[in-house]
């Protein structure tokens, strides 16, 4: 189990780098005026995003697997790990709707400044920090 629980480990940080970058792309993409670059960066937006999906159901994957094997039984009482759960659940719409920015980005419909991006480029981290303080601390 501490081989799934190490995997999980490195697929879930690999996602949170894409999840961190992406956004920033978002930044640049809103800011720039240019036809080649704003060309290079759909490029890069869709190549990341084609990337982290498969490595976000890895690290979804091997959660449930630790979750279904040692954890399952203990369930319904652990609050942490139901606050946890909830929270990888936003992450994961937060993913979706990036798919969905860039898509926006493709079709020239981006609605949004890169201050409003920049903002936005700032929530995986207020989900991120509660998610490692649940896991190790356990706090409930």
């Amino acid at each position: 189990m501490l081989w799934v629980k190490a995997f999980h480990i490195f697929f879930m940080t690999s996602w949170f780098a894409g999840i961190f970058y992406l956004p920033r792309l978002f930044v640049y993409h809103a800011m720039t005026t240019d036809q080649a670059t704003n060309e290079q960066l759909q490029v890069m937006e869709r190549k990341l995003y084609r990337f982290i999906t498969p490595i976000m159901w890895m690290t979804l994957g091997l959660g449930l697997w630790m979750l279904y094997d040692y954890a399952w039984t203990a369930f319904a009482s652990m609050g942490w790990l139901h606050t946890k759960l909830v929270l990888v659940l936003v992450l994961m719409a937060y993913h979706f709707y990036c798919g969905k920015l860039i898509k926006e980005f493709a079709n020239h419909r981006n609605r949004h400044s890169h201050v409003w991006y920049r903002w936005f480029n700032e929530l995986p981290v207020f989900i991120l920090l509660p998610i490692v303080v649940l896991t190790i601390v356990k706090p409930f």
